[in-house]
């Protein structure tokens, strides 16, 4: 894992780092006949979700159990039962099929019947609800199984494993102790619960998967094969390469851009930090530090509006909130996670002397956009229809169609113009829902490929990639679809034992039971009982949220926080939008947290490094991640979208927000004008801490705490500067 790497990491480096951290990706060898077989059915699933987009999904149910047969179907195929396997080729046998053992293709199966019966094998199932057939709780334990033993395959073990613990808990509630304990059920009612309900495996979490999740994957992997993703890291070399320890800043924009639309932490590691990472080491960053920026930056890209790696329709479905103020509430929180990276990096980089990258060795940020502009076109094409108030899924159908035409007529310049510009009309006409204008646009797009097709030999090739992108789309979302699957069992467990209610019941009664003791030690009046409660209610969620957000996806992680940590804010009159933007951001931070920071480990990986010291490294350059949460629950109004809303609040929030994460990063560094003491770091970090927290007694005690490291910082300076 720490081999040090070239001055360029080569793609099948970068991929076998990829998939020793990412089970989503850990694909089987196929033989030739298997291997056409498993394409062809990721193809139809991806134009399935395709042509629904745009054409009409169909009943709820049956739209998500189709998504369902073809996602739990496929995993049999395409991941073996262990890893191991994948190094051997495979061979054809009676008892291994087309290069497939015979159980995965009863699996296969089992997974396709049990995953199709309740939306189509009997009409009358709903009536059954309550009171299901032995033929019902049969086919049930079936789904169930199946699918814990698929997201075993494409995920890892601790889903499936807080999947089981928590069926167990349902059967046998009357056997914890009394905080815990309920009455218990049966098998069969668990297995009615969770699979002839909306409640659990049918649920929300799989609704949201199968209508804009997988969607928003396959746009990302087709936008980066039109070359969006290169047009990204690009300009961002362009614009930050030149100034000083310029590879690293080049990664934070760059990883923040690409991660918007990767939707993955560790793929966004890896694909950027092929590049950033040895431009890094080559400029004189210490090899952690620099997988620990790259780590860092890309998992701030889940959090990156427009797309944030498609949370932002999950907040739709579970807030019932317009997109827009999803997309508005997340601006300033991310934009404090990149700052904090940014300024731990300039103070590294002036610490260690390091320079930019030579002008001349630099693109030209003009030049790329007027060569590779129309790779923004689907990304533009998008945004059009989402921010006109259109539904996710009809925005990515035309993001998907316009990164076809884009790629097919080779990202002519005309044709991008075009392409906007009919959409912009059918948005502003309202004939974009219209069958008339869905035919009309349509035919043109067609038109237009086809047309290029016939003028340039070359689109054969293109075409074969965009479908290769489809297959692969498709091949990526299905570990998500397994995944979001497992959580509606999790999410039918907590629905039928209220065991979330519980929680929040020990969370806020342990924080209160701290608080009462921290104002007894505390003099009168200086601290206030509710907020005392609340400030350790957030630090016990934050801790729960990173322990069940480990080697868990960025979906998953999401609807398990709202399921079981949220709740615990909502008690104590914690606005909603707010309390799921806490918990998001938490659960995130796993993937740079010891001891399982999965993105900081790809990215030790990457660079040659020690993991736990990149792990470590990571969560410090993450330290405004770890505080923002922390003061946009206090003051929401830099969420700009919050109940009672001031811009005075807002300023007041976000200018000492500001301040306070520059002080942290050079207390962090230990370095600011000059190198830093102890006194003066330990100094400075505590007033850093003081000015973030929107308090104004806090704001200036901080402000008060720095002034003399602030002072001994330019007296050292000017001395420096001196003997220069």
């Amino acid at each position: 894992m720490s081999a040090a790497p070239s001055d360029k990491l080569d793609l099948k480096k970068a991929q076998e780092i990829e998939e020793s951290l990412d089970h989503e990706i850990r694909f089987r060898p196929l033989l030739p006949t298997a291997g056409w077989l498993v394409a062809g059915a990721l193809l139809a699933l991806s134009l399935f979700h395709y042509y629904t987009a745009g054409f009409g999904l169909l009943a709820e149910v049956t739209h998500r159990g189709i998504h369902l047969a073809f996602v739990i179907g496929l995993i049999f195929l395409v991941f073996s039962a262990r890893s191991s396997d994948n190094k051997t080729a495979p061979k054809a046998s009676l008892l291994r099929p087309l290069g497939i053992g015979l159980v995965d293709w009863l699996l296969c199966f089992a997974a396709i019947i049990s995953s199709l019966y309740v939306p189509y094998i009997f009409e009358d199932l709903a009536f059954r609800v309550g009171n299901p057939l032995t033929v019902d709780w049969v086919m049930g334990t079936l789904a169930i199984v199946v699918l814990l033993e698929a997201t075993r395959r494409a995920i890892g073990w601790p889903l499936p494993i807080i999947a089981v613990v928590l069926i167990l808990y349902a059967m046998y509630g009357n056997l914890m102790p009394s905080v815990f304990a309920h009455p218990g059920n049966s098998w069969k009612s668990v297995v009615n619960h969770l699979y002839l309900t909306s409640q659990g495996i049918y649920g929300i979490a799989l609704g949201v998967v199968a209508t804009y999740v997988f969607h928003y994957v396959l746009f990302g992997v087709l936008a980066t094969r039109v070359g969006l993703g290169k047009l990204f890291i690009d300009l961002a070399t362009a614009m930050a390469g030149r100034f000083s320890g310029g590879p690293a800043k080049v990664t934070i924009f760059a990883s923040g851009l690409f991660g918007m639309i990767s939707g993955s932490s560790i793929a966004n590691t890896v694909t950027v930090g092929s590049l950033t990472i040895p431009m890094m080491i080559r400029t004189g960053y210490p090899r952690h530090f620099a997988g620990a920026v790259e780590a860092t930056a890309a998992t701030g890209g889940q959090i990156t509006p427009p797309i944030m790696g498609a949370a932002a329709f999950l907040m739709v479905e579970f807030l019932n909130l317009p997109y827009q103020t999803i997309i508005l509430a997340a601006i300033v929180p991310a934009f404090m996670h990149f700052f904090g990276i940014f300024c731990q990096v300039h103070f590294e980089a002036k610490k260690l002397g390091l320079k930019g990258v030579p002008r001349e060795e630099l693109p030209n940020a003009w030049a790329i956009l007027k060569k590779d502009w129309p790779a923004l076109a689907p990304l533009l094409v998008l945004l059009v229809v989402l921010l006109s108030g259109y539904t996710p899924y009809l925005a990515a159908f035309w993001g998907i169609t316009a990164c076809m035409v884009v790629g097919l007529t080779n990202r002519n310049p005309i044709v991008a113009v075009g392409l906007l510009a009919g959409v912009v009309l059918a948005v502003w006409t309202g004939a974009i829902v219209e069958w008339y204008g869905l035919a009309i646009l349509f035919s043109l797009c067609v038109a237009a490929s086809l047309w290029w097709f016939l003028k340039d030999k070359a689109t054969v090739a293109r075409a074969i990639d965009i479908v290769d992108a489809f297959v692969l789309g498709a091949k990526y979302a299905i570990g998500v679809g397994a995944a979001a699957a497992t959580v509606g069992i999790i999410v039918g467990v907590v629905t039928l034992t209220g065991v979330g209610f519980k929680l929040s019941d020990i969370v806020v009664g342990a924080a209160q039971s701290g608080a009462s003791a921290v104002m007894a030690l505390a003099p009168v009046g200086l601290l206030d009982l509710s907020n005392v409660t609340l400030l350790l209610t957030l630090i016990m969620t934050g801790v729960v949220c990173i322990l069940l957000g480990c080697g868990i996806p960025t979906t998953a992680c999401y609807i398990i926080m709202v399921t079981i940590a949220q709740p615990a804010l909502g008690k104590l009159g914690v606005e909603p939008i707010v309390s799921h933007f806490f918990v998001f951001y938490y659960g995130l931070l796993a993937d740079v947290t010891p001891p399982v920071a999965l993105a900081a480990y790809a990215g030790a990986s990457m660079a040659g490094a020690e993991p736990f010291k990149t792990g470590n490294t990571a969560f410090r350059l993450a330290m405004a991640k770890v505080l923002v949460p922390f003061v946009f629950v206090f003051s929401p109004a830099m969420l700009l979208v919050t109940k009672g809303f001031t811009w005075f609040d807002f300023w007041f929030t976000t200018l000492g927000c500001l301040i306070g994460i520059v002080m942290l990063a050079a207390a962090l560094t230990g370095y600011g004008l000059a190198l830093m003491k102890r006194w003066e770091r330990l100094l400075l970090f505590v007033g850093s801490v003081l000015v973030i927290m929107p308090n104004v007694t806090g704001t200036v005690i901080g402000i008060l705490l720095s002034v003399p490291v602030l002072l001994n910082q330019l007296a050292q300076y000017r001395r420096e500067k001196a003997l220069a």
